[in-house]
């Protein structure tokens, strides 16, 4: 890796085309090219559904929506890229099609992680490191691809976790059912996750929406047309519950969480939107390698997370455990009242 150089003026691109999650745990990387090449140029290439998460980051110029260049020909897409003028690429989610497409590009500079075969082909920089067993935070993994722009030391979780303060939403309108809720104290939960974490039971969630009543609060519960379709029925009916699933875009559901008491979620999306946004972020984990917190858990200043049994057997020897259905509704409960 003897790319170390300066990169100031230059073109930077950042693939990273999964969830959003995924895509908020890397922007802190932006952030650090800034700060060393502040006249570079970062253009972030994700799935048009993460692109309004994306924007909201000062640290990036441009976004390439990849589900857009996916529609053309295949014979202009790699022209697309090359118009781009773009002088190094980083793989931050290893993609076989994007990575042919960089090649085929004729980008300088090409870096992905060499524990991927297809690498070896399209990539001419490949930092070699391991997520797989590695102890550290996914956010604090990605900035091991920066090791060719002279980065000598990964930052520290705490570290990572200042540059959540370059992410920030402008006023959004929402739905007049919920506009009313700016005024109020309400916490967010959002039970699902896409199939994408080990989810608390749908039962606990109501059962602490109860609980936050009594205590004052207004509750909204959040999450896709679909997703909503699983729980809605659950929902205590009560005028300080609120129903939002399916009804917000992305940039509404962000503006109603960065005003939000409190969030409550499992790993995902949502969860990472809270702690970036400062809102006090409470995620509920299974401590097995490679979904336990230490790994997941959500940036910033507010965030914390629980487990049942940071012990479980079960997980240790990553045998099939759903412990996070035993946290109780109290813990919970005391994390959003602290």
């Amino acid at each position: 890796m003897k790319e170390n150089k300066n990169w100031n003026g230059k073109h930077i691109a950042i693939s990273r085309v999964d969830s959003i999650g995924d895509v908020l745990l890397t922007l802190p990387i932006t952030a650090w090219l800034k700060e060393q090449f502040p006249t570079c140029r970062i253009t972030f290439l994700c799935k048009n559904y993460t692109a309004p998460i994306v924007k909201y980051y000062s640290a990036i110029d441009d976004i390439v929506k990849v589900d857009d260049l996916f529609t053309l020909p295949k014979s202009e897409q790699a022209d697309a890229i090359e118009s781009l003028g773009i002088d190094v690429v980083i793989h931050v989610f290893p993609k076989k099609e994007l990575a042919k497409l960089f090649k085929k590009a004729k980008v300088p500079t090409r870096i992905g992680t060499s524990h991927r075969l297809f690498h070896l082909n399209t990539c001419n920089v490949r930092p070699n490191f391991t997520r797989k067993k590695s102890p550290l935070h996914e956010s604090q993994l990605n900035f091991e691809l920066l090791r060719p722009f002279g980065l000598s030391e990964i930052p520290s979780f705490e570290q990572v976790s200042t540059y959540t303060s370059h992410f920030g939403i402008e006023k959004q309108e929402l739905p007049e059912a919920f506009e009313a809720l700016l005024n109020k104290k309400y916490v967010v939960l959002h039970p699902k996750s896409q199939g994408s974490a080990r989810e608390w039971p749908i039962e606990k969630y109501t059962s602490l929406a109860q609980e936050l009543i009594v205590k004052g609060y207004e509750v909204v519960f959040t999450g896709t047309e679909s997703e909503g379709k699983q729980f809605r029925d659950l929902i205590p009916k009560d005028p300080l519950c609120h129903d939002s699933t399916g009804q917000l875009t992305i940039d509404q559901l962000i503006w109603l969480i960065k005003n939000a008491a409190a969030l409550v979620a499992c790993s995902t999306g949502p969860l990472h939107i809270a702690g970036f946004l400062n809102t006090k972020a409470i995620g509920l984990f299974s401590p097995r390698i490679p979904i336990h917190p230490g790994r997941w858990k959500p940036l910033g200043n507010h965030s914390t997370t629980l487990v049942f049994d940071p012990n479980c057997e079960k997980c240790k020897a990553k045998k099939e455990c759903n412990c996070i259905s035993e946290i109780p509704v109290e813990s919970v409960l005391d994390e959003i009242l602290k």
